[in-house]
């Protein structure tokens, strides 16, 4: 019996679904929870199958009617009615992608799902590179349209301005954006996936340094001589004595710093390498902190920024502190205390260069000595540290320097 507008509307839900059948293949599906769902069965190629047809009373009787007329329509002209509603979802789909799912949307998406796992400046920095190098460019086009040949342009744009190492640092965020945008779907491929190839390859070359006695003793007396803010005065002179890393000097806090043990413990979030490691201060060191404390013991960060004491120094403050004393970027850079202090700890021929590695904290993944130890040689370290603080010292006095044969007492 045909249904009616009434009869269905009179139709109540049961403890499981059920069916009330039209005519033709068209019926009604009643669900549990009180749906009613047009559906439409059919043979074709010796095979039943069923489509959907929309749910009443969106869809009236009348139009599930239409819509089966013209199913039947399609199925005398061979055209399988269900493969072709499948193929106009996708092509709506693929509008809809190509509408509002652009290169920049797709990148911001990826960006603020993958940030958690980084640094608060590394964040910055990869979003950074994505503004200035690919968003003017190619940033509202749909994902979906980029071709290699696109993403390749943008890379040998940077490459022309002679920043080869940039250009494979964008080159490896492209590839994580497009790897993000195939999973979610937005867009069938990584278009970066081939162009490795066609970058040209950056030339491996060492953070600028001065290595002369002469004129690192030249550096440390304009650093000690600085005009600008104090907080940025000791941060490179603290930098100097641990030649760690300009970011995880930025980023110490009060809270890591031992001073009636002499030590800075810096937690293996911060650390590059990520592994906690610990930093022997010297006197030399230790007096920096006892003389900064009263100025910044209160924030959270040793060496605040400016603007806020709730955030640490700038990545680009020490750099530019050098730049006003008078050393180019091609002299001098903040990273450069690293080569510094390793190329004359090597030279000095009076310990192991596995401590030296370790006060570094460089971590040897090819040996057993990749298995990392915060505490490792630590006594030596501690010793190495308090001789670098008295050379750097010795240097200070009227290039008196200390014979490197010669390990201060500590």
């Amino acid at each position: 019996m045909a249904l009616s507008d009434k009869g269905i509307r009179t139709l109540v839900p049961q403890e499981k679904a059920y069916t009330k059948y039209d005519s033709d293949g068209l019926f009604i599906q009643v669900t549990p929870s009180g749906g009613k769902l047009w559906r439409m069965k059919f043979m074709f190629n010796g095979k039943q199958q069923v489509i959907a047809l929309g749910q009443f009373p969106d869809v009236g009787i009348t139009a599930a009617r239409k819509m089966r007329t013209e199913a039947k329509a399609e199925i005398q002209k061979g055209i399988n009615p269900a493969l072709e509603r499948k193929k106009k979802r996708e092509v709506v789909r693929a509008e809809q992608v190509e509408i509002g799912t652009t290169f920049e949307k797709v990148a911001r998406e990826w960006w603020e799902k993958s940030k958690a796992k980084w640094s608060e400046d590394h964040a910055a920095l990869v979003w950074r590179r994505l503004e200035l190098n690919v968003l003017p460019y190619i940033g509202r086009r749909p994902i979906s349209h980029i071709e290699p040949a696109d993403l390749l342009e943008q890379l040998e744009r940077i490459e022309v301005r002679g920043a080869v190492e940039t250009a494979r640092r964008v080159y490896q965020i492209l590839g994580q954006v497009f790897r993000f945008g195939v999973a979610k779907r937005y867009c069938q491929r990584n278009q970066a996936a081939d162009l490795s190839d066609a970058l040209a390859k950056p030339v491996s070359r060492s953070m600028p340094a001065i290595l002369e006695p002469d004129k690192i003793r030249g550096l440390l007396l304009a650093m000690d001589e600085y005009q600008g803010s104090p907080v940025v005065r000791a941060g490179m002179q603290f930098l100097s004595l641990t030649f760690q890393r300009p970011g995880e000097v930025r980023h110490a806090e009060w809270s890591e710093i031992d001073f009636e043990n002499a030590t800075w413990s810096i937690p293996e979030s911060k650390m590059k390498m990520k592994k906690a490691h610990i930093v022997p201060l010297s006197r030399q060191a230790l007096q920096v902190l006892v003389d900064l404390h009263p100025l910044t013991g209160h924030a959270k960060y040793v060496f605040p920024s400016e603007r806020s004491d709730q955030r640490p120094m700038s990545e680009n403050t020490i750099n530019a502190a050098l730049r006003r004393m008078g050393y180019t970027k091609d002299e001098m850079v903040g990273h450069g205390w690293r080569s510094i202090a390793s190329t004359k700890l090597h030279e000095s021929g009076l310990f192991d260069s596995r401590v030296i590695e370790v006060a570094m904290a460089h971590v040897d993944q090819n040996t057993v000595r990749g298995v990392y130890n915060r505490a490792l040689y630590l006594d030596e370290r501690g010793k190495l540290f308090q001789y670098w603080g008295d050379y750097l010292d010795s240097l200070r006095s009227a290039g008196k320097v200390i014979p490197f044969g010669k390990v201060a007492n500590g």
